[in-house]
């Protein structure tokens, strides 16, 4: 009997490393806040969270999302599943420039959301006519994603004394 249960705790620890948020080609969020929203006597609450990132390959663009992360027993070891309900919000907070080119639908940021098989992703895109970087987030998963997304675009616009505007479309390949 207590073997076993060094072996449930030894394939629980194996887990939750499996389970810590991988990026795709950016640093680890940021974690701005978390809320609670339920509550949950014995084990860890539901809650919100809010992380930033910046883009890896735009300085001067960063993107905030907000993901449920699901307390209980199951979220306290790793084990849960988290949901697909991301939002997420971008905006240019200094002058844009672009470190390479990219193609339409590259991954910016991509984290675990469950321990196998199920992932959340944003991604960029860019918007030639109008001159706006398009996010987008979602999740996908090996044999049955998520058509819940979120999107937003940030309108390259001047900043400060920067003097000519990068297009977007001359960095896309």
């Amino acid at each position: 009997m207590l073997k076993s249960w060094i072996w449930a705790g030894a394939v629980c620890l194996g887990a939750l490393s499996v389970v810590a948020p991988a990026s795709a080609e950016s640093a680890d969020p940021d974690l701005i806040f978390r809320k609670s929203t339920t509550f949950k006597l014995l084990t860890p609450n539901d809650k919100l969270a809010v992380y930033g990132i910046d883009d890896p390959l735009v300085d001067g663009v960063a993107c905030h999302y907000t993901a449920p992360e699901k307390g209980g027993l199951m979220g306290a070891f790793g084990l849960a599943e988290q949901t697909s309900d991301i939002s997420l919000a971008c905006r240019q907070y200094g002058p844009v420039k672009f470190k390479g080119k990219f193609e339409q639908g590259d991954v910016v940021f991509s984290e675990r959301r469950s321990i196998f098989f199920k992932k959340m992703q944003i991604v960029r895109g860019c918007d030639f006519k109008r001159n706006i970087l398009i996010y987008m987030t979602y999740t996908d998963k090996l044999i049955d994603g998520s058509p819940k997304n979120s999107t937003s675009t940030v309108p390259i616009e001047p900043w400060g004394g920067q003097g000519e505007i990068p297009k977007c479309a001359d960095f896309v390949r």
